[in-house]
Order: structure tokens, then C-alpha cells, then sequence
């Protein structure tokens, strides 16, 4: 609306009550929009896998990878990713649950448990109790709610799709304190075969791929990076070398969202020499067998999803749980 439009002048003249309520409206809309754009997703953090056996599945990942533990308690062990303070967390399945990977977590800047739980009720979340830890995200979708973890408040949101997403500090370790980044000193373990650098993606399947795309664009000002096939996009974030992908058609009944598989970065990617690394440590190659625990493959993205001609090899293994 123009200012003639406004006060009058040649254009149409608006009574007192609607221009002091305009203005009202006018006033209110910075705080609106600064709270929605005050939820800055800075990197790919954390994620959680339930196993089967947390014992056995540290020794895993710290054989394989070299994996410190940088914080631990009684329900849940963190092993640190790179030079940390990225970290995946292993806590063992509850009745009724199926090993998976539970949730991803982003990190914000400057993140402050209040505000943030603020932004989010802002963006159309509503804030609720504690779940059951094994609720799948459908039940509670466009909610967001505290989990205590010892004195530290962790915070989380399940998306429109069912989609479990923590948020918390950059320097959060999975420890103790109001922002659960006081941590312990490292415990190492075996030197490992390979070490990783950074978390890299989720792929995460859900009942309308396209719909989530959107969702997490316009809700936290992210944009698609790259294609992985015309009706494939990838929505980036951080340094660029981050992403989320989430597939699936629409579907008349939603369907609780699933993290197919996580992806690390590691330095000097070799293929033959990570699956000859992979095979030394027990997993055998797939060939045209279903997926199972303890096996690797090697999937090749061709040009008309956005591959190199001849394929970009794409390196996958299951742990013994079966997580891909």
C-alpha cells in the first residue's frame, strides 16, 4: 500500500480504526518475522541410532572408524565424529522398537533453549510433553517438546511428515549442563581402519518427498544445492558439502517417516581401498542378495541423476543391526 493510499490525497480514504489497527499490524509483523528467521540452521550435528546391543555396536563403529567416546551415561553412549564436537549417539532400542536411526539433529546459531522453543511455537509448531521415546513422529507431527537428559533440556520438533529433529548448540557434545556441551575427556579406543571427518547427509523417506522439500525451504530459509535427478533435489545446508534429501510420492494416508541411511565424510575417499578395509573387517559384498547386516555395496548415480558419466560410485554397509 502506497502512503496516497494511506492519508488519503487522491486515493481512497480509510476511517481511524482501520489506520491505527494497520499500524498496530505494521508493529507486530518485525517481531513476527525476526522470530522466524531467528532459527539459523548452521550444520548437520548429531544423530541417534537404537541397537541391539550398545556395547557391541561401539566396539563396531571405534574398530572401523576409530571413534572416541566423548560423553556417556547410563542410557546412551557418544561417539565423536571428526574432530567433534558432531557426534553419534548409541542408546539400545526399548520394547517394541526395530534398530533404526532415530532423529537427526542441527546445530543454531546462537542457540538459547527458550528462544528457539519460542521461534518454533512462532513457525506453527505446538509445543507438548515429552513423548515416549519410541513415539513414532507421525503421532506428534507439527510438535515440539523438551526431553531432560540429566539437567541439560534437549529440544526437539517432529516436522509435518513424522520426521524427528533435535536442535541445539554448535558446542553441544551430548553432555551435561544447560546446553549439554561440558563433556568429559576423550576415551579413545582401537586406532580404527579409517577415519571420518564430518557427518555429510540423511536420505529420509516420508509420504510426500516434494512437500518436505518445500516444508524445510520456506520454514528455515534453505535452499536446494543440487539435483539428483530431475524430481530429486537436495536441500543444503551449512558449508555446502551438507545435505538432506527426502524421497517419496504423495500418499492419501501419510506414512511415518523413515531414515533410510546416514552418510559420512571421510578424507581420501578411495572406493576399492574402503571396501577392502570394510571386507578385512568382516562385511562381506552384497552382489544381488537383499540387504542384511554386516554387508557393503557399491551404488553407481548415473548422469541423469546428477552422477559423472560412468557413474559417481556411492559406497554403503550395514552394521550388525542391519543400519545402513
Amino acid at each position: 500500500m502506497s502512503s496516497i493510499d494511506v492519508f488519503g490525497g487522491s486515493g481512497p480514504r480509510v476511517s481511524r480504526r482501520v489506520f491505527t489497527a494497520g499500524l498496530a499490524a505494521l508493529a507486530t509483523a518485525p517481531r513476527v518475522f525476526a522470530q522466524e528467521a531467528s532459527i539459523r540452521l548452521r550444520k548437520l550435528h548429531c544423530f541417534e541410532i537404537a541397537v541391539s546391543d550398545v556395547e557391541k555396536s561401539v566396539a563396531f563403529y571405534q574398530g572401523l572408524f576409530g571413534m572416541p567416546v566423548q560423553a556417556h551415561s547410563t542410557d546412551r553412549v557418544c561417539l565423536r565424529i571428526g574432530d567433534g564436537p558432531q557426534f553419534m549417539s548409541v542408546r539400545r532400542v526399548s520394547d517394541g522398537e526395530t534398530p533404526s536411526i532415530t532423529h537427526l539433529g542441527y546445530s543454531v546459531e546462537n542457540f538459547d533453549t527458550q528462544r528457539v522453543l519460542g521461534a518454533l511455537r512462532g513457525l506453527g509448531f505446538t509445543e507438548i510433553d515429552a513423548p515416549p521415546i519410541t513415539s513414532a513422529g507421525l503421532e506428534h507431527a507439527m510438535s515440539t517438546w523438551i526431553r531432560m537428559h540429566g539437567e541439560t533440556p534437549e529440544l526437539f520438533f517432529a516436522d509435518a511428515r513424522g520426521l524427528i529433529v533435535q536442535l541445539a548448540a554448535p558446542a553441544y557434545c551430548g553432555g551435561s549442563g544447560p546446553a549439554g556441551d561440558r563433556c568429559s575427556t576423550l576415551e579413545s579406543g582401537p586406532a580404527g581402519l579409517m577415519k571420518l571427518n564430518d557427518l555429510n547427509h540423511f536420505t529420509v523417506f516420508v509420504s510426500d518427498g516434494a512437500a518436505a522439500n518445500r516444508f524445510y525451504q520456506d520454514t528455515f530459509k534453505l535452499s536446494v544445492q543440487a539435483h539428483q535427478g530431475p524430481n530429486a533435489p537436495v536441500v543444503g545446508i551449512g558449508d555446502g558439502h551438507q545435505f538432506v534429501m527426502y524421497a517419496g510420492p504423495p500418499r492419501d494416508k501419510p506414512t511415518p517417516a523413515s531414515i533410510n541411511h546416514g552418510c559420512f565424510n571421510m578424507r581420501d575417499f578411495n572406493v576399492d581401498r574402503v571396501l577392502d578395509a570394510l571386507t578385512k573387517y568382516g562385511l562381506t559384498a552384497r552382489g544381488d542378495r537383499r540387504t542384511g547386516p554386516l554387508m557393503h555395496y557399491v551404488s553407481l548415480r548415473m548422469p541423469e541423476r546428477g552422477g559423472a558419466v560412468g557413474g559417481t560410485p556411492e559406497l554403503y554397509f550395514t552394521d550388525q543391526d542391519g543400519i545402513l
